[in-house]
Parts: C-alpha cells; sequence; structure tokens
C-alpha cells in the first residue's frame, strides 16, 4: 500500500494486496493518513524555520467570463441534449456540429465579425461550458451522459474461445469498451529476463496491453507502447498476478496480450475482466476469478456524487478514476487517478464499498460464462512434466559436454530443463515426447530394482546364449534365451536383433552385480501377448523332435 497526501486527505493510493478485504485497505489507509499528517506538521516546522514567503503569480481578468456566460446561454442548451445521446459516436457527432456552429459564428469565413479573443482562448471557453454543463447535470439532476443511473453498470457480454488456435482466448465488451485478451503458454526458457535493479529475474507471467488508435476511431502512426500503455499493462497484471498458481503447481510461463478493440472508459478494467476469462479458458488453474471496476468523482464544494463504471467523458471531465480490482473475497490491486486537491478519506470508504458490489455482479456475470478453468489445456500448447532427482545425478544426465540430454532431447523430440537443486522440466509440442524422456531420465537416476520392468530396454548386443540389453543409460543386463519366450526359441535372432527396443524384468543381481532380465516375465505381468510362443505353439513339432534340449 503506497500512499501520498495531505493532513486532510489523499492524492493517490496504489495497492498491490491478496485478496485483502475492504476493511482491512481501509485501515491501511487510515493508518497511512496519520503517519502524512506527522510528515506534513515537520515539514511545516521546517518551513517556519528555513521557509520564505510564498510569491503567489497574479492571474489576470480576461473575457473569458463574459464569452463562457454568452456561449452557455447560446448553445447550452444543445450541449445538454447532445451529452444525453447514448451511443458515444452520436455524441461525438453532435457535440462536432455544435462546435462547428460555434465557430462559424464567431470566427466566421466572410471577417463579418471582429474575433473577440484568440482561436486557442475560445476552444478553452467553449470545453469549460461543456465541462461545467455536464458536471451539472449529474451532479444536480443525477443524469449520466449515456442515461444511467449512478450505480448503474454498463450491458456485458463474454464470449471465450473465440481464437482456435490461441491456447487461450475471451473476448470482454462493457458497453463501448472491449478486450480482446489472448493467453499464450510457454516452457521456463520462455520467461522474460528482466535487469532489476539489483539483478537479474525471471518473470513467468506477464501482461502486454495494446491500444491502437482504431479503437477510439483515429487514424494515427502505431509506434511502441507508451507510458500509458505500459502503466495499465501493469496494473491489469497486478491485478492477476495474486490468482496465479505457483510454478510446482503449474510450471508454464503464461503471456496475455490485451488488445483494446474499442474504447469508451475503463479500458484497463476491461484487460483485468478479460484476462481472468483467457486464463480460465487456457486452463491455467487459478485460484480465483478476478474483475475491475472503475469508480468516478462528481464534486462541487461540499456536495459529491460517486459513479460506478465510468465513460471516457465521465473520466475526462470528472474529478477521479478509482480503479479497483480483486475477487469475491477481496482485493488485489487499487490505482488513483485524482483530478481534484484532495480526496477525503470518508469517500475513498464509501468507493470501496460501491466497488466492491459492482465487483460481485461482474464477476456473476463471468462465471455464468466459464465457471472455473478447463481442465485439460490447449492441443497446441506444450506439455509440462516435472520431475526431481537428486543433484548428484545432474552431471550424469547432462553428460561430457550436454551430450547425454541433447541426445535424449534429439530422441524424444522433448525440450529438457535442468536446475541446480535437481528440479527437471520436460515438455515437448504434441505426442508423448515427454514421457518417453522421463522414463529415460528416471531409469538413469534410480538405482536398478529386482522386480521392476523397463519397457524401453535396448538390445545392444546378441549372442548365442542370449541378448545383452541396456535397461538405462550405461547399465546392461542379459536375457537368457530361456527367459526370452515361453515358447521355444531356436536362435536369439527369432525374438530381438541389436537396435531393438523389448519390455524387459530385472530377475535377479547376482553377487557380482550382473543383472539377469526377462522377457517373458515382463510380458506376462504387463498381460502381452507373446507372439514368439504363440507361433512356436502354431508350429508341427518333427518327430523324435524335444522341446527340452540343453541350451548353453
Amino acid at each position: 500500500l503506497v500512499l501520498c497526501g495531505q493532513r486532510d486527505g489523499l492524492n493517490m493510493i496504489e495497492v498491490d494486496a491478496q485478496e485483502a478485504p475492504e476493511a482491512l485497505v481501509a485501515d491501511g489507509v487510515a493508518t497511512g493518513l496519520k503517519a502524512i499528517q506527522q510528515v506534513c506538521e515537520m515539514i511545516d516546522e521546517l518551513v517556519q524555520k528555513a521557509g520564505k514567503p510564498k510569491v503567489m503569480p497574479e492571474i489576470e481578468q480576461d473575457e473569458g467570463g463574459r464569452l463562457a456566460a454568452e456561449i452557455e446561454s447560446r448553445y447550452g442548451g444543445q450541449i445538454r441534449q447532445a451529452y444525453q445521446l447514448t451511443h458515444k459516436a452520436e455524441r461525438m457527432a453532435a457535440l462536432k456540429e455544435i462546435r462547428r456552429l460555434q465557430t462559424e459564428e464567431y470566427f466566421p469565413a466572410d471577417g463579418s465579425r471582429e474575433p473577440v479573443c484568440g482561436v486557442s482562448l475560445f476552444k478553452r471557453v467553449c470545453e469549460t461550458v461543456e465541462k461545467k454543463i455536464v458536471r451539472a447535470t449529474i451532479l444536480d439532476e443525477h443524469k449520466r451522459p449515456d442515461g444511467r443511473g449512478l450505480e448503474d453498470i454498463r450491458p456485458i457480454h463474454c464470449e471465450v474461445g473465440l481464437l482456435p488456435r490461441a491456447h487461450g482466448s475471451a473476448l470482454f465488451t462493457r458497453g463501448e469498451t472491449q478486450a480482446l485478451v489472448s493467453a499464450t503458454l510457454g516452457t521456463g526458457r520462455d520467461e522474460q529476463t528482466v535487469d532489476g535493479l539489483l539483478e537479474e529475474y525471471g518473470q513467468r507471467f506477464m501482461l502486454h496491453y495494446n491500444f491502437p488508435p482504431s479503437s477510439v476511431g483515429e487514424v494515427r502512426m502505431i509506434r511502441g507502447p507508451g507510458r500509458r500503455e505500459i502503466g495499465h499493462g501493469a496494473l491489469a497484471e497486478k491485478a492477476l498476478q495474486q490468482v496465479i498458481p505457483e510454478e510446482e503447481q503449474f510450471p508454464y510461463t503464461i503471456k496475455l496480450v490485451s488488445d483494446i478493440t474499442e474504447s469508451n472508459g475503463s479500458s484497463s478494467m476491461a484487460s483485468v475482466c478479460g484476462g481472468c476469462l483467457a486464463l480460465m479458458d487456457a486452463g491455467v488453474p487459478i485460484r480465483m476469478p478476478v474483475a475491475g471496476i472503475s469508480i468516478g468523482l462528481i464534486s462541487r464544494d461540499d456536495r459529491y456524487v460517486l459513479l460506478t463504471d465510468i465513460l471516457g467523458d465521465e473520466d475526462h471531465l470528472g474529478d477521479m478514476d478509482f480503479k479497483v480490482a480483486g475477487t469475491e473475497k477481496g482485493i488485489t490491486a487499487i490505482q488513483l487517478d485524482l483530478k481534484r486537491r484532495i480526496l477525503p478519506f470518508e469517500i475513498m470508504q464509501e468507493a470501496l464499498e460501491r466497488a466492491r458490489r459492482a465487483r460481485l455482479d461482474i464477476l456473476k456475470q463471468m462465471t455464468a460464462v466459464i465457471a472455473q478453468p478447463r481442465e485439460k489445456i490447449s492441443i497446441y500448447a506444450p506439455r509440462i512434466i516435472t520431475i526431481k532427482i537428486d543433484p548428484e545425478y545432474i552431471g550424469k544426465v547432462i553428460g561430457p559436454g550436454g551430450a547425454m540430454v541433447r541426445g535424449i532431447q534429439e530422441q524424444t523430440g522433448s525440450r529438457i530443463e535442468i536446475e541446480e537443486d535437481g528440479t527437471i522440466n520436460i515438455s515437448c509440442m504434441g505426442g508423448e515426447g515427454h514421457l518417453e524422456a522421463k522414463g529415460i531420465i528416471e531409469a538413469m537416476t534410480t538405482p536398478p530394482q529386482v522386480g521392476r520392468i523397463y519397457e524401453g530396454a535396448k538390445v545392444v548386443a546378441v549372442k548365442e546364449f542370449g541378448a545383452f540389453l541396456e535397461i538405462s543409460p550405461g547399465v546392461e543386463g542379459l536375457c537368457h534365451i530361456s527367459e526370452l519366450s515361453d515358447g521355444y526359441v531356436r536362435t536369439v535372432e527369432d525374438v530381438c536383433k541389436v537396435g531393438d527396443v523389448v519390455p524387459v524384468k530385472l530377475i535377479s543381481i547376482d553377487e557380482q552385480g550382473r543383472f539377469k532380465l526377462s522377457r517373458k516375465a515382463a510380458l506376462a505381468e504387463l498381460g502381452r501377448e507373446d507372439p514368439v510362443a504363440k507361433d512356436a505353439d502354431a508350429r508341427p513339432k518333427e518327430k523324435g523332435h524335444k522341446h527340452s534340449r540343453s541350451r548353453r
């Protein structure tokens, strides 16, 4: 909780919380405000000792006051009507027409009238008149520009899974503000490396916010993200960070991209809602759904009204944009943008409660579309499994110059990431390569156990008396010809050849540490049919033939 303020109120609030209840946040703000008041007293003491008298600039009175009264009397009714139009495009078109009429009257093209002031001052006066009329309409008549009540939320529409190739996607629409959010899952190698103040660190959850000019009907050159885009993305990321699962539970790097397709206020909070839906669509096991809402303020002297889910005009012409995001349990992020001198503590408390009620309503509509994260991730996302080995075996798994781990990756088509504590993340795109790599690594790092079945044993040599198989890298054993099959085996090559992969069971280890393997025992325990034995039973027996001949 970061606060800035004065003796009688707040200027700025930033909150990063783990589902903190509103009462707890309010207590924290009250405690911080007391500390701010103490600091203000210390500053006053310093001013008394070392300060100098303030020099206030003299503001010259111009003709703006008379001009504003004249414009309000002539165009005030039209401005009120324009700001009562529900749709933004209609409202902007009506205001554009009013401004054209104003310009033609006070700056006629034929020069029939002497300009009363400069163009720049005229524009400022017209904006001041519009602001005064809109604020008075809201404060005195409780009429908002789009006709909603003070606590009404704009119509909400949610949709998930609309991008078939994305690992997760969502479209969140609230009134004329819309965010298309896509979720991408990656491996540990996809983490963003951040140059921290003291050291580098990896970031496994990212949210990027894009605000193209087309979202507000403008045509401009598209450049890199500015401070606004970076700030909005950081706020939405902070709001969702608290519900992201730990790496041990979900070993993926997660990236959200929020593209604002249309905007009429609160696009950062739309990114929070859309990001939450996209995470659930991607199968990310978030702890709780998250939603966000913006609360506005219109005030004059001691009177004020709070506005739920503010429009762009209400943000531009109002006194406050109080963004609050959280779950059913509590708050995860807050950001206060204030345009008046201070925000009294009591108004802040009321805004928190107003945001809580709105947030619960939005969450109800979101969970009606997708109530919980999907059980399975997208077929296009990498498959990751995590295993833990004794750190002493790390060198064995890596091999000389990395030869062993590279060989496993090439053989299985997987990607292997090894950490110093023995944690190994294995991933692959499609197929079962990650499971094959897991089996190889476990075989390498687990001491051979009598009774264990090795399904990936590879034949490395064939002799008359049996076959030598590698049950794990560097570990070989003998499967005697009598242990190859229950049926008659004429030669070892009838059952297996060098390079074949067959299942075997470790049936004993002699005093010299030699491993005795059995193919027939492995097949019997796995419940698989032995084709060699089947062929032997079907073959006609030769006269005088003895199946029990000695095999030495």
